[in-house]
């Protein structure tokens, strides 16, 4: 995404007081920050299966984790938007909706694949544009998915994962319905009527494609919720 480093939260051990003047009156000490330190970033900057990106999950949210800013949620959005692995997932997407002339209907043959790769691109940032950009802002909603942890047996995570998609972190800390992530979902793929060809754009489409779109949301939280224990116990906190 065009990201850009947001400072969370305070650097420990990171800044030198200079020595106070001996008249009072003067001004007060300064606050030197070396040059060679880097913000900390309020993303996930962890991959799984060393390749997909979980910028959105916070990995341990037992303690205390401030809420994005609005720059924040959009560094996320572009973040997201223009990872390397979504350009693969989108040709890969596009492959299969080539074959045999599937949603979205254009056809066959080499310009066919480049609109099918441009629409699936489209799908992907549109979505990701309404939901945690404009109505995370507006609804002030928190886009992060946020593990239940080890803590907890395996079937109650599962089913708080699955709640997940239904379920938002708003920015005071509050539980709330998640009016932005499925209101983005649903103002996306309506948006995608503007690009589809007209084969591809009726109610009926439109309802599978958002059934499609919550089951990926569920597939990605459960993912995002049990890959570092996977990681831990058979990878070795590898990859």
């Amino acid at each position: 995404m065009g990201v850009v480093a947001v400072v969370v939260g305070l650097l420990t051990g990171a800044s030198a007081r200079a020595e106070a003047p001996a008249d009072s009156s003067e001004a007060p000490p300064v606050i030197v920050v070396p040059a060679n330190v880097v913000p900390a970033s309020p993303f996930n900057e962890e991959r799984i299966l060393g390749v997909m990106p979980d910028y959105q999950t916070v990995r341990d949210s037992s303690t205390p984790v401030a809420p994005l800013t609005p720059r924040q949620k959009w560094d996320l959005v572009w973040k997201e938007s223009l990872d390397p692995f979504n350009f693969a997932s989108v040709a890969m997407a596009a492959a299969f909706s080539q074959e045999g002339n599937q949603t979205p209907k254009y056809g066959e043959g080499g310009a066919a694949y480049g609109e099918r790769v441009g629409a699936a691109f489209a799908d992907f940032g549109t979505q990701n544009f309404f939901s945690a950009g404009v109505l995370a802002n507006l609804l002030h909603q928190d886009p992060r998915y946020y593990r239940k942890g080890p803590g907890t047996g395996v079937f109650k995570r599962i089913v708080y994962s699955v709640s997940r998609v239904a379920v938002v972190r708003t920015d005071s800390g509050r539980s709330a319905f998640n009016s932005s992530g499925v209101g983005g979902m649903m103002m996306g793929i309506a948006a995608s009527n503007l690009y589809y060809p007209s084969a591809s754009v009726g109610g009926t489409v439109m309802a599978g494609r958002l059934y499609t779109s919550l089951l990926g949301g569920v597939i990605g939280n459960v993912m995002s919720e049990f890959w570092p224990d996977i990681q831990k116990k058979f990878l070795h906190g590898k990859l």
